[in-house]
């Protein structure tokens, strides 16, 4: 899976919100909440505790992309959360953030 994100993330059919060099941001394909927005390196990064020096360029393009959202779709106002999970926590094994807003939806 990392590979595919890493070298071929074209392929990913997925409505991509925002795209940039180093990471692509796009609807969850099963949401939590009302919006939900993944947002994923470009490189194969494994979780929050492998980032370095060398992936400023990507955390740049992360809160600039996140700031764009917010504006594009008026999350201000009634507040968002970007969150990132590892460990147990982490389902998928790459890095990846959600940006979400909303009352968590009741999935069962």
């Amino acid at each position: 899976m990392r590979w595919i994100f890493a070298h071929m993330s074209f392929t990913i059919p997925v409505n991509r919100l925002h795209e940039t060099p180093t990471l692509m941001a796009f609807y969850h394909p099963k949401p939590s909440y009302p919006f939900h927005v993944l947002i994923l390196p470009k490189r194969a990064i494994a979780d929050v505790t492998t980032l370095s020096s060398t992936d400023a360029d990507f955390m740049v393009e992360l809160f600039d992309t996140v700031r764009r959202l917010v504006e594009q779709f008026g999350l201000e106002a009634p507040g968002y959360r970007l969150i990132t999970n590892g460990g147990a926590h982490q389902d998928v094994p790459i890095l990846h953030f959600h940006l979400i807003s909303g009352v968590a939806l009741n999935l069962e």
